[in-house]
């Protein structure tokens, strides 16, 4: 589980995420591969319209990792949703999740 927060810090660096509950929805139909970090502490109503819209549009969702972890993961504070939308970087994590 390491290795996927550090992939995800190495992707923030390299400006390859999106953050926050509106621009993730907003971004979610424009690609066809998308990865989206959801916080195991998230509230009901995020949780639920950020998993409907991940179901509706083919989108993986990693939901096992909290606010904390997240956050550190990318340096910025409370961050609950993020979307990778880089090939690379997603093929690269489904990787770490089979291992």
């Amino acid at each position: 589980m390491n290795k996927i927060l550090n992939l995800l810090g190495l992707a923030a660096r390299a400006r390859m995420i999106t953050l926050g509950e509106e621009f993730v929805i907003k971004t979610l139909p424009k690609g066809p591969n998308n990865l989206v970090f959801l916080a195991s502490d998230a509230g009901k109503n995020i949780s639920a319209k950020i998993k409907n819209k991940t179901k509706s549009y083919g989108a993986l969702l990693i939901n096992s990792f909290t606010t904390d972890e997240l956050s550190k993961a990318i340096g910025k504070e409370n961050r609950k949703v993020i979307l990778i939308t880089d090939k690379g970087f997603i093929d690269k994590f489904i990787e770490y999740l089979n291992s």
